[in-house]
């Protein structure tokens, strides 16, 4: 008895030590938690983004008005440096002002539809009859890749056996949809075997070897998507970026044959749903095409469907839209609540303002605006002390090719290509980043970085009640914290419950407030802000990786397309 009174008296002069590898402060992630949860203001900001704003596309006044109301609010919460930031120079602005369409002939249908952006306008209300044009043959043919060349070849061929056939007329440039029964769900949340491969790491994969001048990716999907995974950002960016100017090939044909309108669809899978994005270039210069409609797959299928049966088809349209060449989008918004003993450190976190014109841009990416600066304004309504001062940036340009936060890490941290970097990369801690949807976080993606495991294990802790536990080493692509891991920043994307996101949404007609779910967002609120509160407080900078090697000296001249 006396040897355990002894032994118990000993333990408690002993220091208490924490086993684990991090000091996460519980009662400010109970203050946090309260905040986020009891005072939340998160679906206010979705509402003034998505009903009052809506569609902010890159280059467009609604996209200059969001990044002002951005700037306004944060004023309002008492941040005091807000402001709008020049990222570079991206081209020409668009604008959707008035769009309808009308089956006329054989019968009246009314036609729901959207036009892709930087496409012109119809000059008025213009009737015109609906001729078929289709890229491919069969739905085998269609998985193949989407080939723009093939489809101006196989046009120009068709123009020349019937002269003058698409002058004034409306064309159908796809296949007729064929429509089966959807199995799997449209909407869904991670399980626990889906968490668990998440959780493993993948195969490994050798680089693929660059070989200049990039012309073509492979046409297979699965070995298109590994090549295109392994390459640098700057190369597979732009890539992407430079294949719009093959969709010039088909421009310059369409308007030279005075074609009235063109129509796409949407995969017949979606039931409905329109997707939309661009299909002209917003570069100046760039072939301005005749307007591009997409229409979903079961109004499309019908009117093909007449046209096969040569049963006349005719479609009444009117669309206006306005072109600006007045740099509105050439802005990112930035804003920081300053840091104490280590102020001139940073800890960022950020999501994308820009987004696609057929819905409001709701869960792409409103909802990741919304989160961030819904995690500032906690930050700030607790007057948290922070050691490294946090700051704040809602990207333009991420649709287009991460333009926003790449000019950003290009003027204040280093060159991605040739790793040359600037007095602001020792500065920069790391980078968290909120665009995969309206859902929940449950845990992270560490792009490869090891070292922040045990880190992110502590931080997510407290949340794992709430769902938040696997940490990924995996990288996930597209989105702006691979600006700065293109240059050996810690940057990081969280992993969220998919929802409707890659089914129904992303860049939809459908991307609207109705689709968020506003439980998700104040949980996802909850948890940015105590990562960044942690890392802000944290003793040392976050751990790197090695820089990246520099690119090689050639760069792409030809882009051809998948």
């Amino acid at each position: 008895m006396r040897l355990y009174l002894c032994a118990s008296l000993l333990l408690l002069l002993i220091p208490f030590t924490s086993s684990t590898a991090e000091d996460v402060d519980l009662s400010v992630v109970h203050r946090i938690k309260a905040e986020a949860f009891r005072n939340s203001q998160v679906m206010d900001h979705m509402f003034h983004l998505s009903d009052v704003i809506g569609p902010r596309l890159s280059g467009s006044p609604e996209y200059r008005q969001a990044a002002e109301w951005a700037v306004s609010a944060m004023k309002e919460w008492g941040i005091k440096r807000v402001e709008l930031e020049r990222w570079g120079k991206f081209g020409r602005g668009w604008s959707l002002k008035r769009f309808s369409a009308h089956l006329v002939e054989p019968r009246y249908v009314p036609l729901n539809g959207a036009p892709m952006a930087w496409t012109a306008g119809t000059q008025g209300v213009v009737t015109a009859e609906v001729v078929a044009a289709p890229l491919y043959e069969s739905k085998a043919q269609a998985k193949v890749a989407y080939d723009l060349v093939k489809l101006t070849k196989h046009l120009k061929e068709y123009a020349e056996k019937n002269k003058g056939a698409l002058k004034g007329k409306i064309v159908l440039l796809d296949r007729i949809p064929e429509f089966e029964p959807r199995e799997e769900p449209l909407s869904k949340r991670f399980n626990d075997e889906g968490l668990a491969r998440l959780a493993r790491a993948p195969e490994p994969v050798a680089a693929e070897p660059i070989e200049w001048p990039i012309t073509s990716f492979p046409i297979d999907e699965k070995e298109r998507y590994r090549a295109y995974a392994t390459l640098p950002l700057e190369v597979t960016e732009d890539y992407s970026a430079r294949s719009m100017r093959v969709w010039g090939l088909l421009h310059a044909f369409l308007r030279d044959e005075g074609v009235v309108a063109a129509f796409h669809t949407s995969d017949e899978k979606t039931g409905g749903i329109i997707f939309v994005d661009d299909s002209a270039s917003w570069e100046e210069g760039a072939p301005v095409p005749p307007p591009m409609i997409v229409l979903p797959p079961e109004t499309y299928a019908q009117i093909a469907r007449l046209i096969e049966k040569e049963i006349p088809v005719k479609v009444e349209l009117h669309l206006e839209v306005e072109f600006y060449d007045d740099d509105l989008d050439d802005w990112n918004v930035i804003a920081e609540i300053p840091g104490g003993e280590k102020k001139n450190e940073l800890i960022m976190l950020g999501g994308h303002l820009d987004s696609w014109q057929a819905g409001t841009g709701a869960s792409d990416n409103a909802a990741g605006c919304a989160v961030v600066m819904e995690a500032l304004r906690i930050l700030k309504a607790l007057d948290l002390k922070l050691d490294r001062t946090v700051r704040l940036a809602l990207w333009g340009g991420e649709e287009q090719g991460l333009f926003g936060s790449r000019g950003y890490v290009r003027t204040h941290f280093g060159d991605p290509i040739t790793m040359e970097v600037k007095r602001g990369h020792a500065r920069l801690s790391g980078y968290f980043n909120i665009d995969n949807g309206s859902g929940k976080i449950r845990g992270v993606y560490l792009q490869g970085n090891d070292m922040m495991r045990p880190i992110f294990a502590d931080w997510l802790a407290p949340f794992r009640d709430l769902g938040v536990e696997t940490i990924s080493i995996r990288n996930t692509r597209g989105t702006d914290h691979l600006s700065f891991d293109a240059v050996g920043l810690p940057g990081f994307q969280f992993i969220q419950d998919p929802l409707e996101y890659s089914t129904q949404t992303h860049h939809s007609n459908i991307d609207v407030y109705d689709h968020v779910v506003p439980t998700d967002l104040m949980q996802a609120s909850a948890v940015l802000a105590s990562v960044v509160y942690h890392a802000a407080t944290r003793e040392e900078m976050l751990p790197r990786k090695p820089l990246p090697d520099p690119l090689p000296e050639k760069k792409p001249t030809d882009i051809g397309v998948w």
